[in-house]
């Protein structure tokens, strides 16, 4: 057994029917050359035989008793029903991706069973042209996006030749780590002593984890004043709490809506390379753009910019939640594209400042800090208090090379993550080889039509592209 970290036990503390707090992916697959009409079926036949097995962290459920002092901790499921996890789906005739989305739209939506280990897996077949498809999800607090799509990398493969590869749930994300399993690392003693020294245990590890939290909030006081103060005097840096009301910043349900789409790489690359910006900050600024339009449209634009928080790595721990962030202005206010992206990339550029030159600890608290609203939207009705910032956009540098997964290439990958009670939308963006992936998660009933933010978000990479070509390089 295994006591979570406060960062991790959160998500499930503050999770409800209204605010799944699990994580996913959508995988897009072309089937192999040569595979028959029961090529998914067999997959998945042999993927729920007995023969597989489940690494550690993928066997592991959450509980809370006497014996962790009523806080949440990992136990090992030693029954785990494989086939529950794994699942087989098919999409109606003809199968487009419009279907496709809204099936994992309404997966997405649905709460994973605490009573079983927290993930799932489902095999998709019927997409159109000769593919097939994975959805998966993973709870919150058994690792954040970010890590779980390094899982997902780790278990592919480079090589289209390959038929030996483990499935995703018998891979361990966590590097070095022994085939123990998670929160035994020795045998546990036994008996009424071996009950109370885990008691015990717990309750210094809790003590523990309470005292460490308490000496880095004191810790970045003197951070967070200068933090402050800096904000006052400059236009660049975004602080909390100074985002302006939007139609995103309302209470959600737990029905959810998804839109994924891909650009080429090079196209953001032309217009990064051309005016002297990063990769971030258009992918920052296409996002601008789209929600720009898609708030004008509603007539819900508001005066003031759009803040958003960017999620930043932080520890490496290899499983569970080690992510802070920062805040960007959106500069949603600019009709001009060219001074709308120089605009974030300023923005962009302070909150990074802000950060340089700090020790790990204060960096780790100062991050917290800015993303305290992000527990905040955890909480059931915090949508009557100003955020702190309008959504969460996150940009995650995936796989350079094609990959393959039982000799099936994989064709795309998108990100599907956690809108917030308060802000109801959320935007992730994952490169993989020659293309840059968004996922769009939306609340169904507050973010109407979300399929037409990706037709914004190309308007916007014409707009920046636009604005490439008339940039001298040499000066851009």
């Amino acid at each position: 057994m295994a006591t979570m970290s406060f960062r991790d036990a959160m998500f499930l503390l503050a999770e409800s029917r209204e605010r799944p707090t699990h994580v996913g992916s959508l995988m897009l697959f072309d089937r192999p050359e040569g595979a028959g009409p029961d090529y998914l079926a067999d997959l998945h036949r042999r993927l729920v035989s007995g023969d597989v097995d489940v690494a550690p962290l993928f066997r592991r459920r959450a509980m809370r008793g006497v014996s962790t002092l009523g806080q949440w901790a990992w136990v090992n499921d030693d029954d785990i029903d494989i086939e529950y996890h794994v699942r087989l789906s098919a999409l109606p005739r003809p199968g487009r991706i419009r279907e496709l989305l809204e099936l994992v739209s309404r997966l997405h939506g649905s709460l994973l069973d605490r009573h079983r280990p927290l993930w799932e897996f489902h095999l998709i077949e019927g997409v159109e042209g000769d593919r097939f498809a994975v959805y998966s999800k993973i709870h919150h607090a058994m690792m954040d996006g970010v890590r779980a799509m390094r899982h997902l990398e780790k278990a592919l493969s480079t090589d289209p030749e390959r038929r030996d590869m483990e499935p995703f749930w018998a891979v361990d994300p966590r590097p070095g780590r022994s085939s123990r399993p998670v929160g035994e690392s020795a045998p546990a003693p036994s008996g009424v002593i071996g009950s109370a020294r885990e008691y015990v245990g717990g309750a210094l590890r809790t003590a523990g984890t309470l005292a460490e939290t308490v000496g880095q909030t004191l810790n970045v006081g003197p951070a967070l004043l200068g933090s402050l103060y800096r904000g006052l005097v400059s236009d660049d840096l975004a602080l909390p709490f100074e985002a302006p009301p939007s139609m995103l910043n309302v209470p959600i349900t737990g029905a959810r809506r998804f839109a994924a789409q891909s650009w080429p790489i090079k196209r953001i690359q032309r217009v990064r390379e051309r005016t002297g910006t990063t990769f971030n900050d258009v992918v920052l600024a296409m996002s601008a753009g789209a929600l720009r339009r898609y708030l004008s449209e509603r007539d819900g634009l508001p005066t003031k910019p759009l803040v958003a928080a960017l999620p930043v790595a932080l520890e490496d721990s290899g499983s569970g939640n080690a992510l802070g962030a920062i805040l960007v202005s959106l500069a949603t206010d600019e009709p001009d594209p060219a001074e709308r992206l120089r605009r974030i990339r300023q923005s962009g550029l302070a909150a990074k400042q802000n950060l340089q030159g700090r020790d790990p600890m204060t960096v780790a608290a100062l991050s917290a800090v800015v993303a305290a609203p992000i527990g905040l939207g955890l909480v059931p009705g915090s949508s009557a208090v100003n955020q702190g910032f309008n959504l969460i956009i996150s940009n995650v540098p995936g796989p350079k090379d094609p990959l393959y997964w039982e000799g099936a290439k994989l064709d795309g990958i998108y990100p599907i993550s956690v809108p917030l009670d308060g802000q109801a939308l959320n935007i992730t963006a994952m490169s993989y080889a020659d293309d840059m992936e968004f996922g769009l998660t939306g609340d169904r009933r507050a973010v109407p039509h979300l399929q037409r933010l990706l037709g914004h978000l190309e308007e916007a990479l014409v707009e920046l592209e636009a604005v490439a070509d008339a940039t001298d390089p040499a000066v851009g």
